[in-house]
């Protein structure tokens, strides 16, 4: 691109360096490409910032690691001919090219926004052709979200801190996340498996040794249900003297149409189940994809823009992918006119396009050599599951089997895939574990008689609801219509780094703090964790962003039923404390009584003198290991006046003084030595060893935690956990996890 410059000429601001490196590529002299690092501005760390009774107006000030450079990108900003804000595609990024052009007082007419959903050199010419003014309903519509984000933090969290813990928070979004996650839990804890049976026939055809299996299915013409033992002895025995003839043999095709292109959610989801990513390791590494690599040919945007809700891609995208699955797959994997998918996503955003790689001929074995692993395994993924979204469909022979036994009925199906179609390239992942084995039918003849060799009775047991993983809980936020592209991932971690949910085999659980924040919110602000009108207040959202209606008023409407709520509770929400008829061992004498009180690490007995008299002293029945560990009882060596007694920390049971804060002497030598198991297999650093959550089951994680978060319920070697689920009486998920993190 040449356009005739003065000495300042233009500049071009992005948000990163590998952006700028990368834009700057396709831009001609006369174009200077510089980074924001991101947001810049936001509301201050320490006060609200929102004038409630002024339409709600925010006060901005420069992050504090960004101010230095804000200032250096209006001074350049200020003397350029022309500033082009090329921020990304959305909310997010409108909102970071307004707050620049407004720090740095550039008129409009000194202003042109540029946005493209992929860094090629067609689509940043494209861009800088067809430039725009800002536009004020996205910006507005990310401010709405922020002032309420903020508003909920700043008036919520301190009640939700007084009243139940110090350091606990409450978001517009992410309690429902963790509401989610607590109500799945209690579902698991109340659910009462069932017992039942199945009866498997193994039979072969008399005229050859062909054999097969069937299962029953029908009693008397009515579904099979064997509830007992006794039950299936019964129907067993009646089976072994029934004479068995095939009742019917039904053959259909079954098509399976291809998957469409990647959103945001379900490349969380696969890049979950398939790579064992979390989701921001996900959306990091595919940021890496979209602003830039290094190959041969220069800095190259691998992927499109990977925060969307569309599912559709561009016309020339999807003409070279059939060009591509002709050349390299064969012609016949072509379909006759090219797939089209509709957005399902609730309350979808602007018309982005599907996450899909910014050329398909760009072959992933050819651009392995310059990638990071885990960014070859995610473009991998991308171009597959792009690739096949414009392919035929999989066809499969399929079987059914109807076998006569007196008054039962057994029942075999057999499915063979006959023509590959997409999954000659991709085939998706599961969050459950479906059975994949291949059931071969010998050819049956209606009315053909067959031998019993062998019947074999099974008991089994109902399941729970499998706990959430990352990418079931993104999966059930977005069909909730509770959240947006952007802020999955940040709820995820959230939660997460608040203490709210711990994850071990990739199922998360609730910690007790989760719990009594979602008991309180439920009942003295259901709204906050409402799941329809949390998705109601997003559709609001967008309808900011699509100039529908005014910001204020929404925030207004959210506002000032909940600060009256908020008030309210401040008078009459209970702090979470019991009372007992202990008295107190240091201070019993002068009438105060011990109080069960909720803190970091769950439920303890203290002084209801605090803050003059500050012991503390274990739940009777919940007393940590370190009860048995030397030195419990004694005087304390430091200070001489307090006495050792036996805690429970963040990282386990250890022995200090009963006067902390006051002593903080602990006992080096207490805890026990755990058990070895070797290198940790993800940090490659730490050592795995035996632990104890805080429900008293055993599981084992990485030392190094929490600068590693490694932990599972099975024994390094093979043993599972099933010895921990019976002594810990839990539930099991669908997996057969009773996991609780560190």
């Amino acid at each position: 691109m040449k356009r005739t410059k003065t000495a300042a000429g233009d500049l071009v601001i992005v948000e990163s360096p590998a952006k700028a490196k990368t834009i700057e590529r396709y831009l001609g002299p006369g174009y200077h490409v510089t980074a924001s690092y991101g947001h810049v501005r936001d509301l201050p760390q320490k006060s609200l910032g929102v004038d409630v009774d002024g339409d709600f107006t925010p006060r901005y000030e420069p992050l504090k690691d960004r101010k230095k450079e804000l200032d250096r990108l209006t001074a350049v900003a200020q003397k350029a001919d022309m500033v082009w804000l090329a921020t990304d595609l959305d909310r997010e990024g409108e909102s970071i090219a307004w707050h620049i052009a407004e720090y740095a007082g550039l008129p409009d007419d000194r202003i042109q926004r540029v946005t493209f959903s992929e860094i090629t050199q067609s689509a940043i010419e494209e861009a800088f052709a067809h430039p725009r003014s800002l536009n004020m309903d996205l910006v507005n519509a990310q401010q709405a979200r922020r002032v309420i984000d903020r508003l909920v933090g700043y008036k919520l969290s301190p009640l939700v801190a007084s009243k139940i813990r110090r350091g606990l928070s409450a978001g517009r979004v992410q309690s429902v996340a963790v509401r989610l996650v607590v109500e799945r839990e209690r579902e698991i804890d109340a659910f009462n498996p069932e017992e039942y049976w199945s009866l498997t026939a193994r039979l072969e055809r008399e005229a050859d040794e062909g054999s097969f299996d069937a299962e029953l299915s029908r009693i008397d013409g009515k579904k099979a249900r064997v509830g007992s033992e006794a039950e299936a002895t019964e129907h067993t025995a009646a089976l072994r003297q029934a004479s068995f003839r095939v009742a019917s043999v039904t053959r259909t095709e079954r098509k399976r149409s291809a998957p469409p292109p990647f959103i945001t959610s379900t490349l969380q989801q696969e890049a979950s189940r398939k790579l064992g990513f979390s989701a921001r390791r996900t959306m990091s590494v595919a940021q890496s994809l979209y602003e830039g690599v290094s190959l041969a040919e220069g800095q190259v945007g691998l992927i499109t823009y990977m925060r969307t809700d569309s599912v559709a891609m561009a016309t020339s995208a999807v003409a070279e992918a059939r060009d591509v699955i002709a050349t390299r797959f064969g012609a016949e994997l072509v379909p006759d006119k090219p797939n089209a998918f509709r957005t399902k996503a609730r309350g979808a955003q602007e018309a982005h396009e599907a996450i899909r790689p910014s050329s398909f001929a760009r072959l992933p074995a050819s651009v392995r050599s310059a990638l990071k692993p885990d960014e070859y395994r995610l473009y991998e993924l991308i171009w597959r599951r792009a690739i096949a979204s414009q392919m035929a469909p999989a066809r499969f022979d399929v079987v059914g089997v109807d076998v006569e036994a007196d008054r039962y009925t057994l029942h075999a199906g057999a499915s063979k895939r006959v023509f590959d179609g997409y999954q000659a390239v991709y085939v998706e992942g599961r969050d459950d574990e479906e059975d994949e084995r291949l059931t071969v039918l010998p050819e049956l003849r209606e009315g053909e008689p067959l031998s019993l060799v062998e019947l074999t009775p099974e008991q089994h047991f109902t399941q729970p609801p499998p706990r959430f993983t990352e990418a079931t809980l993104i999966k059930a936020l977005e069909e909730h219509g509770i959240g947006r592209p952007s802020t999955y991932a940040p709820t995820i971690s959230t939660i997460r780094e608040r203490g709210y949910v711990t994850i071990t085999d990739r199922r998360l659980f609730p910690e007790e703090s989760a719990m009594r924040v979602t008991d309180m919110l439920v009942e003295h602000f259901p709204e906050i964790v409402d799941l329809d009108f949390t998705a109601r207040m997003e559709d609001r959202l967008d309808d900011v962003a699509r100039g529908e209606i005014e910001w204020v008023p929404v925030v207004r409407d959210f506002y000032t039923p909940f600060i009256a709520k908020i008030i309210e509770g401040r008078e009459k929400i209970a702090k979470t404390i019991e009372l007992t008829d202990i008295p107190c061992p240091l201070t019993g004498d002068q009438g105060h009584m011990l109080v069960k009180r909720f803190g970091r690490n769950g439920w303890f007995l203290g002084c209801n003198g605090y803050p003059e008299c500050k012991h503390t002293q274990p739940v009777p029945g919940e007393e940590p290991e370190a009860l048995d560990m030397p030195g419990v009882g004694e005087t304390c060596p430091e200070c001489g006046q307090g006495k050792l007694a036996a805690k429970r920390g963040r990282f386990g049971p250890f022995v200090g003084c009963d006067r902390y804060p006051d002593c903080k002497y602990i006992k080096k030598d207490a805890a026990p030595a755990s058990e070895q198991f070797g290198t940790c297999p993800q940090c490659n650093e730490g050592t795995v060893i035996t632990k104890r959550s805080r429900r008293g089951r055993s599981f084992w994680g990485c030392n190094r935690y929490p600068a590693c978060d490694y932990s599972s319920w099975t024994r390094p070697g093979g043993e599972t956990a099933a010895a921990a689920r019976s002594a810990g009486n839990g539930a099991a998920d669908g997996n057969g996890s009773t996991a609780r993190g560190n």
